[in-house]
């Protein structure tokens, strides 16, 4: 049996500052950091004792402090990795959200939504935030192990679920998985059937 445990990150101080996320690189709040150590103890809850654990994550200081909690509990070293970063939002990114707001360009209901500019410099389109996140998750689940966690970021997230249940990359132009900030969401894969199980997306019952 393998799980899986994506964490979207919890509160940081550009939620609060009301400014772009994307790469920019904000860190956990007092708020955010009650909630990581809440999460570290419900994943700490889940996963046996003695048992083989990795934990990955986003760079982003917010990610890496939030997954450093869970590690401390866990008796495990973080591996950092850029490529489960956030959605980049190029000059947009620190700066207040009205302004990315007015300037933002939203994507066709059909057509190219992979490949669409928001109009935004230096940002990512959806297809170059998605085929990163899935290299990433496929050199992950390459990889043996019984409890594997994921510290990611809230767009992000969409693509390591998907990545998760196959999803083949044509079929990301339209798929969204919610998650809220400070959430856990379950995967787990069967040793007979070998099924991909979503056992829980976005749970926010260990933030009560």
């Amino acid at each position: 049996m393998r799980s899986l445990y994506v964490i979207a990150h919890p509160e940081a101080t550009h939620h609060i500052e009301r400014v772009v996320g994307g790469w920019h690189d904000s860190s956990l709040t007092p708020a955010g950091r009650t909630a990581a150590a809440a999460i570290a103890r419900a994943l700490r809850a889940e996963i046996p004792e003695g048992a083989e654990v990795e934990l990955v994550s986003s760079d982003l200081r917010r990610a890496r402090e939030t997954a450093r909690a869970a590690g401390e509990l866990l008796g495990v070293e973080p591996v950092l990795d850029r490529r489960l970063r956030e959605k980049s939002y190029g000059e947009a990114e620190g700066r207040p959200q009205e302004w990315l707001d007015r300037r933002f360009v939203p994507p066709p209901a059909e057509g190219d939504r992979m490949g669409h500019h928001e109009g935004i410099a230096g940002s990512e389109t959806r297809g170059e935030c998605a085929r990163r996140v899935y290299a990433a998750m496929d050199e992950l689940l390459r990889r043996p192990c019984a409890h594997q966690i994921v510290v990611t970021h809230g767009f992000a997230l969409t693509f390591v679920v998907a990545a998760w249940i196959k999803m083949p990359y044509e079929s990301l132009h339209s798929v969204s998985f919610r998650a809220p900030s400070g959430s856990i969401t379950v995967l787990r894969e069967d040793d007979f059937f070998h099924n991909r199980q979503v056992v829980s997306l976005g749970d926010t019952r260990h933030l009560d």
